[in-house]
C-alpha cells in the first residue's frame, strides 16, 4: 500500500521516525520536497541519526530511497552527510540511493543570498534556517535556477553560474555580506557532485515501474503542513508544498498512486522560527527543555513548546486528506497532572475552528482550550496501546475526534521499538 507520511504541525512532529517504523514494509522510500533545512532523527538499534537530504529508509538493506525532483538539492551538504553517514557504518551505494536529474540545486550563493534576505526583513524576518532552500526555489520559480542535469555539462554550468554569482553580488555587496568568485563556486560544487554522479538518474520511470510491479512505496514529506507555501502560517512558511499533494509534483507519480495517508502530529505542539503560536506556553517549554527535548536536528535551536492545537490538526488533516493519525511523543506529557487541548480559537468574539488566512488575525486569536486529567505514569515502557493509562487513552480518543481521524500509530519514546500500533 503506498502512503504519503506528512507532517501536520510547523515541522518536527517526528516524521523521520514514522517512515523509518514503516519502511520495514516498504521497498522504495521517496522524498518529494524541500532541502537540507529539514532534520529528522532517528534512533534505531541504539544509535542516533540525523538525517536532512536522505530518506529515512536509506538506514534499511534492500530499500531504495529516491531524492524526487521537488527537492532543492544542496551537493556539498549532502556528501557531508553520506560520509557523516557512512562513518556510521551506514553504507549509501547507487543501489540504495537514486537522486532525480531534475531536482534544482542550492548554491552557496544562496545560503548568502537567504541570510541578506532576512537581514533585510529586520523586525519582519521569518526566522530561516540560512540553508538557502528559499533562493532556492525562488530561482526555480523564476526559471533562472540551475537543475542537477545543469552539472553534467559543466561549460554551461559555469556559464550560468557566472550570470548568477554577478547578480548575486550585486545584491550581497549591498549588505556588507561575503561575495562569491563563480569559478571557486563551481570548483566546490563540481567536486561534490563528482560524489553524487552515480546516483543521478531520472527517477520517474523508476518510480512508474516501481509502482506498477506492485511494489510498495512509501512518501516522506519534509517540514510540516503549517509551512506549507499555500496553506501553512503564511509568510512564516517554508517555500515549496509541505502537504501531501507535494508528494505527486515532487516525484512525478499521480494521485491515483497513493493508497493512505499518515499525519504525524506530536501530543503536544511545537515550532522555531518566528510566526503565530497561540498554545505556545512557557512552562510547558521549561519542562521539555529541562527534559534535554525540543531542540532541532538542524540548527540546535530550542523550539517554541504549547499545547496540543486541534484548530491546526483539523485544517492539517482536512487539507492532507490525511486517513490516519501517528501522535508522537506522549511520554514528554507523562509528569503533567492537567493537560489541554485548544479546541477553537476567539478572534474578537468569533469562535473559529480552522485557522485564519488574515495574518493580523493570528494576533487576536485567543485559544479556547478543554482541560483533561494527565495519567502521571511512565509510558515508555509500554509495548502495546492497550497498556497506556486510561486517561492517556482518553487524551488520544478525544485528540481523535477532534481531528475526525483515526489514530493508528503512538509514539512513546524515540527508538523504532517504542511505536505503538492501535
Amino acid at each position: 500500500m503506498n502512503t504519503i507520511v506528512t507532517g501536520l504541525q510547523w515541522g518536527d512532529e517526528g516524521k523521520g521516525k514514522i517512515v523509518d517504523y514503516l519502511t520495514e514494509s516498504a521497498d522504495v522510500v521517496v522524498r518529494g520536497q524541500g532541502g537540507n533545512n529539514a532534520g529528522h532523527t532517528v534512533i534505531a538499534r541504539g544509535t542516533k541519526y540525523v538525517l536532512h537530504l536522505l530518506p529515512s529508509g536509506i538506514l534499511w538493506d534492500g530499500k531504495t530511497n529516491v531524492i524526487g525532483n521537488g527537492v532543492v538539492l544542496d551537493p556539498i551538504g549532502l556528501v557531508a552527510e553520506i560520509e557523516r553517514l557512512e562513518g556510521q557504518g551506514v553504507a549509501v551505494t547507487p543501489e540504495k540511493l537514486l537522486i532525480s536529474d531534475r531536482c534544482h540545486v542550492v548554491l552557496p550563493l544562496h545560503k548568502e543570498l537567504d541570510a541578506a534576505r532576512e537581514a533585510a526583513l529586520g523586525d519582519r524576518r521569518i526566522g530561516t534556517t540560512k540553508r538557502g532552500i528559499g533562493p532556492a526555489y525562488a530561482d526555480k520559480v523564476n526559471r533562472n535556477g540551475l537543475r542537477v542535469a545543469d552539472l553534467l555539462d559543466e561549460a554551461y554550468f559555469r556559464e550560468v553560474l557566472a550570470h548568477r554569482t554577478a547578480e548575486a553580488n550585486e545584491i550581497l555587496s549591498k549588505f556588507d555580506l561575503p561575495t562569491f568568485d563563480a569559478d571557486q563556486q563551481a570548483g566546490e560544487v563540481l567536486a561534490a557532485f563528482t560524489r553524487l554522479k552515480p546516483h543521478v538518474a531520472n527517477t520517474i520511470p523508476v518510480l512508474h515501474e516501481a509502482w506498477k510491479a506492485g511494489r510498495t512505496i512509501l512518501f516522506e514529506g519534509a517540514q510540516g503542513s503549517l509551512l506549507d507555501i499555500d496553506f501553512g502560517t503564511f509568510p512564516f512558511v517554508t517555500s515549496s508544498n509541505t502537504t501531501a499533494g507535494g508528494s505527486c509534483t515532487g516525484t512525478g507519480l499521480p494521485p491515483t498512486a497513493i493508497r493512505q495517508v499518515i499525519g504525524v502530529c506530536k501530543a503536544y505542539t511545537t515550532r522555531v522560527g518566528a510566526g503565530p503560536f497561540p498554545t505556545a506556553d512557557e512552562g510547558l517549554a521549561d519542562y521539555l527543555h529541562d527534559l534535554g527535548r525540543e531542540f532541532g536536528a538542524t540548527t540546535g535551536r530550542a523550539r517554541g513548546c504549547g499545547w496540543l492545537d486541534a484548530v491546526l490538526l483539523r485544517h492539517g488533516c482536512m487539507v492532507n486528506g490525511t486517513t490516519g493519525l501517528a501522535v508522537t511523543n506522549l511520554d514528554g506529557l507523562d509528569n503533567y497532572e492537567t493537560l489541554r487541548i485548544c479546541t477553537a480559537y476567539d478572534i474578537d468574539g468569533v469562535r473559529h475552528e480552522l485557522p485564519p488566512a488574515d495574518r493580523h488575525a493570528w494576533d487576536r486569536a485567543a485559544p479556547v482550550y478543554e482541560e483533561l486529567p494527565g495519567w502521571m505514569s511512565d509510558t515508555t515502557a509500554c509495548t502495546a496501546y492497550d497498556q497506556l493509562p486510561e486517561n492517556a487513552r482518553a487524551y488520544l480518543t478525544r485528540l481523535s475526534e477532534l481531528c475526525d481521524t483515526p489514530i493508528q500509530f503512538v509514539g512513546v519514546g524515540p527508538d523504532r521499538e517504542q511505536t505503538l500500533v492501535v
